[in-house]
């Protein structure tokens, strides 16, 4: 009787992924931040790709959310922005600091339009994610960043909260994690957490 051939496990056979702290760094540090916000302010439609840069840098969104936002997500007279999560992730009220809220203004008082969303097109329709990865793409090349994307934002928001020392918990409600692994990178990796080792 011949055996019967074993089948190979690949799924065990395959290199554990690295982990976010060994893969190439994919975020924006502060000062680098500066860069394609300046960027955006010399482009075609400045106003609105300067604030959707700041924003979604500001509050930790992912594209969707970012071009999900509403107007009636902004509170002016308060100073505060909901923020709708997706992915089942937690959503919450943030504060608006001024330079925000100024750029925010700005972007209302260009608008003579009626449509509910925060970010619109030219052609007077919601944002897309394409639109999006293209403005940030150009503006990561005309600062001279190379491919920047949408979830670097995301992730420069995670490591600049960490890095201002904050703990695990909060950049966890700030940025909608459920699950604190998803958040534990950031608070690992911050270089705040060595200073003062010599």
């Amino acid at each position: 009787m011949k055996p019967v051939p074993t089948r190979r496990n690949v799924k065990n056979d395959v290199e554990p992924a690295a982990d976010a702290h060994e893969r190439a760094r994919d975020y924006l540090g502060l000062a680098q931040i500066e860069r394609p916000l300046a960027a955006a302010r010399a482009g075609r439609h400045r106003i609105r790709d300067h604030l959707l840069i700041l924003m979604m840098f500001r509050h930790g969104l992912r594209v969707s959310e970012a071009i999900a936002l509403r107007r009636d997500h902004v509170d002016l007279a308060q100073s505060r922005l909901w923020v709708p999560r997706l992915k089942h992730g937690l959503s919450v009220e943030h504060p608006i600091e001024g330079d925000e809220l100024r750029a925010i203004r700005r972007w209302f008082g260009l608008r003579d339009d009626r449509l509910p969303w925060l970010f619109v097109s030219e052609r007077q329709q919601q944002l897309s994610r394409q639109a999006v990865n293209y403005l940030l793409s150009a503006a990561g090349d005309r600062a001279g960043l190379g491919d920047v994307h949408p979830h670097m934002l995301r992730h420069s928001c995670g490591f600049a909260l960490a890095n201002r020392g904050y703990d695990l918990r909060l950049i966890q409600d700030y940025l909608g994690h459920r699950d604190p692994r998803h958040t534990a990178h950031y608070t690992r990796t911050a270089a705040s957490r060595f200073d003062g080792l010599w």
